[in-house]
């Protein structure tokens, strides 16, 4: 045993999560999750958080996770194997795996930010890691994360000893799992306020302090490198457009002219700043602060146009009972768009809800077009970019789905 192994997990010394009889069979197929309804006791005392053995009803050894009593997610799986130890070494080895993986990716694309830890993808349910050059940005999402706090931190200074590490756990799913908002420094330097970074050719301000999710849209590099496919000579409508990724990727790709349009002035501000620092031309670039429904639909009465339009909203949905509405959102904010753009322009659209499978929001578009009274073809799909993997095992994990589609 190194002298990291302080186990927390010792053969026969745990609490015992004891499944209901039949409710074993997606754990054999080693999904990470337990849903309380799968639950028939707990034997012995277990605290948030920590660990427990998964056994079924006759008492057979299944798995190790993390108990969240708090949470319709009654635990989150480690191990699925009954040797491994849930301690220091246990995360060092997740994160030299993970970072094997990004290691390839960074050379390949030339990148120095990207995601480190993509939770129940890289085996480490509720965390997410986020890598932006020699800053580490933590997301501890989970009952079983925030107890395994020490533990993680142990092991993320023993691979990255360089790095600072800053947490941004302010994130509203915590209050599931009954887990207070936190967020600041852990370890090493105060990241700045406005800090660049490498994407395909371009450079990137990002906000790692204030900014959304861990300070910048990761999951959309290949998306927003595929723009420049559809752009050149073209005038390109930006919603939600946020620090103006897709507005430097587009004006990199030749655009006539690029909107970018967002509730955010500080990210406006920012998107500014970006075009700015990649030494484009700004007289190309608008920046609109306005409400996008409200914006389209008076771009719409007064006749405007456009040659592509980026269409990538905020998550509409958070859970099963929201679906329906955030289906009609989907839907209405495509037909406005679908109404603005040019014969043979191009749609970009996205979606980052988990709940919206590709071929529901496929469908909502086809039927936003046919609403908008046009014709489309779907001719090119997106996901989620390499760095924030699906294992098999969890299909969950693809929460990112996008078509580009061609307005007749």
């Amino acid at each position: 045993m190194s002298k990291h192994s302080i186990s927390t997990s010792l053969p026969g010394s745990l609490p015992r999560l004891v499944l209901a009889k039949g409710r074993e069979k997606s754990l054999l197929r080693r999904h990470p999750w337990v849903f309380s309804g799968a639950v028939s006791r707990i034997e012995g005392k277990a605290g948030s958080g920590e660990t427990v053995d998964i056994v079924d009803h006759q008492g057979n050894w299944i798995a190790r996770g993390a108990l969240s009593p708090a949470s319709q997610i009654r635990a989150r799986v480690w191990t699925f194997d009954a040797e491994e130890h849930i301690d220091v070494d246990f995360f060092i080895r997740k994160l030299r795996q993970a970072q094997c993986w990004r290691d390839w990716l960074a050379e390949k694309d030339g990148l120095d930010s990207y995601r480190l830890v993509a939770g129940e993808s890289d085996g480490l349910p509720g965390i997410t890691i986020d890598r932006f050059g020699s800053f580490l940005v933590l997301q501890l999402l989970s009952a079983g994360a925030e107890h395994q706090r020490e533990a993680l931190i142990t092991a993320l200074q023993t691979c990255y000893p360089e790095s600072s590490l800053y947490e941004r756990s302010d994130v509203a799913v915590r209050k599931k799992e009954g887990l207070p908002l936190t967020q600041g420094l852990i370890r090493g330097e105060m990241p700045p306020a406005l800090l660049p970074i490498k994407e395909h050719e371009m450079q990137l301000l990002v906000d790692i302090r204030q900014g959304h999710k861990t300070g910048y849209y990761l999951d959309q590099r290949d998306s927003r490198l595929a723009t420049r496919r559809y752009v050149e000579n073209k005038r390109v409508l930006n919603c939600f457009s946020y620090t103006g990724g897709f507005a430097v990727s587009a004006l990199i790709g030749g655009c006539k002219e690029v909107v970018s349009v967002d509730t955010s002035q500080e990210a406006l501000d920012v998107a500014r700043q970006n075009v700015g620092l990649n030494k484009l031309d700004v007289s190309k670039a608008q920046f609109v602060r306005d409400d996008v429904f409200k914006l389209l639909r008076k771009y719409r009465d007064q006749g405007e146009k456009f040659d592509v339009i980026v269409m990538d909203p905020p998550k509409f949905v958070e859970n099963k009972n929201q679906l329906a509405g955030a289906c009609r959102g989907y839907k209405d904010i495509n037909m406005l768009a679908i109404q603005l753009l040019n014969p043979g322009g191009v749609l970009l659209t996205f979606s980052c809800s988990g709940l919206m499978t590709s071929d529901l929001f496929q469908k909502i578009v086809a039927d936003a077009a046919i609403d908008a009274g046009r014709d489309i073809q779907f001719i090119e799909q997106f996901r989620q970019a390499a760095d924030h993997p699906v294992i098999a095992t969890y299909p969950e994990g693809l929460y990112l789905k996008g078509f580009a589609c061609r307005i007749m």
